[in-house]
């Protein structure tokens, strides 16, 4: 619940600052000399690709988080199985024996995107967000039935 907020949270600043950046570009424009109208053309192009970065982000979190509901129902979600010092760091020797059996059971069943759904899972716990990212991208592809060729 926390990270939703906090999502939520970070969404609405970005789309404020948005509409911020966005205003100060149309007032250049409305300026009219060429080179207030180039730095309000170069001004707009920012929110653009923020509210695309943001929309796709979105995008991503919503599926993934569909993904959980129905392995969740399933009752096919990973356990935690990483062991943990006193500080709550990860033990390497835990996150090596994790990583091999998800990785082995991707490897036994590429076309699933439970097994990409774990590994992905396994990778967040461990810290490792842009494997963790690619193997939930893989996950959402082969459930929506568009396999991904990317490898992790």
């Amino acid at each position: 619940m926390r990270a939703k907020i906090t999502y939520f949270l970070t969404a609405a600043v970005l789309v404020v600052y948005f509409v911020l950046v966005g205003s100060r570009g149309l007032m250049l424009i409305r300026q009219g000399t060429w080179l207030t109208v180039t730095f309000g053309a170069a001004v707009l192009i920012l929110p653009v690709i923020g509210v695309w970065f943001l929309w796709k982000n979105t995008q991503f979190v919503t599926r993934a988080n569909q993904l959980a509901t129905e392995l969740e129902a399933e009752g096919g979600l990973p356990v935690d199985e990483l062991e943990r010092d006193q500080y709550g760091r990860i033990l390497r020797d835990s996150a090596d024996e994790v990583f091999a059996r998800r990785k082995a059971e991707t490897e036994d069943a590429p076309g699933d995107w439970r097994s990409w759904f774990r590994l992905a899972v396994a990778y967040h716990d461990a810290r490792d967000t842009p494997r963790a990212r690619k193997a939930m991208q893989r996950a959402i592809a082969l459930h929506e039935g568009k396999p991904k060729p990317a490898q992790v």
